[in-house]
């Protein structure tokens, strides 16, 4: 629902602690830098867990977030999925670091450089991180390396910026085929599994059935919910608006 649009996507059952998405790149490092000191100063044993692409650390949101959560000792593991590409700019083109892990040194933070397609030690870097940070020494920056698989928007031609071969590439490293390989080694994975990922299918797609049939909102309410009290220029602008509706009406 929420990349239809609707707000009441973000309204989740579980969504207490989950912060609505941040539509401005890199944001969201300075919300978790706030919060974990926020933690800190009310003594919670919690860590905040932010999310950033590889195009969000060119941003000053990300260079200022990591410096006030390591000079407060926020606990905060910052993540940066570097999948290669800020829609069609490769990572190279965003910085001239060896990687992006390295650029935790500059902050006096600890980093931490992973394969973000090996489940395993996806675990083992986050269990790391989150005992660093809870344990009052300070934020943690993980680069994870991943590769976005198919287009960044639907209108998004990834052949134009980028190989087949590159991709087939990747492909190999694909997390979800790797851990089922592993799981079959093992004997750990079982017919069942499968009969589960079915069922789940199904929901998935009736939950996405459900949002696209959810109906809209009537559009007046992003004025008249956007303030208490709504402001001049607000109010013209919904006038302005239902003028718009009524000449459409009656043209």
């Amino acid at each position: 629902m929420y990349y239809n649009g609707n707000e009441q996507g973000s309204n989740f059952a579980n969504a207490k602690k989950v912060l609505p998405i941040a539509i401005s790149i890199g944001t969201q490092y300075q919300h978790a830098a706030g919060i974990g000191y926020a933690i800190k100063y009310q003594k919670k044993d919690e860590v905040v867990f932010p999310f950033i692409g590889d195009g969000g650390t060119s941003t000053g949101d990300f260079s200022e977030a990591l410096n006030f959560a390591t000079v407060w000792d926020a606990p905060v593991v910052f993540t940066v999925q570097n999948n290669q590409y800020a829609i069609s700019v490769p990572v190279q083109k965003q910085t001239k670091s060896i990687n992006l892990a390295v650029k935790s040194v500059a902050y006096g933070m600890k980093g931490i450089k992973v394969d973000g397609n090996d489940f395993f030690a996806m675990h083992l870097a986050y269990k790391e991180a989150a005992q660093h940070a809870r344990s009052g020494k300070g934020p943690v920056l993980i680069e994870a390396l991943t590769y976005r698989r198919g287009a960044h928007t639907t209108s998004d031609d990834p052949t134009k910026y980028r190989t087949k071969e590159e991709e087939e590439k990747w492909g190999l490293t694909d997390p979800l085929l790797r851990l089922k390989r592993y799981m079959d080694d093992k004997g750990i994975w079982k017919e069942d599994e499968e009969k589960l990922i079915a069922e789940y299918k199904k929901e998935v797609d009736k939950q996405f059935l459900e949002a696209e049939n959810f109906g809209e909102y009537p559009l007046n309410e992003v004025f008249d919910f956007m303030y208490t009290e709504m402001p001049e220029d607000l109010k013209r602008q919904k006038a302005e608006y239902e003028q718009f509706l009524n000449w459409k009406e009656n043209r």
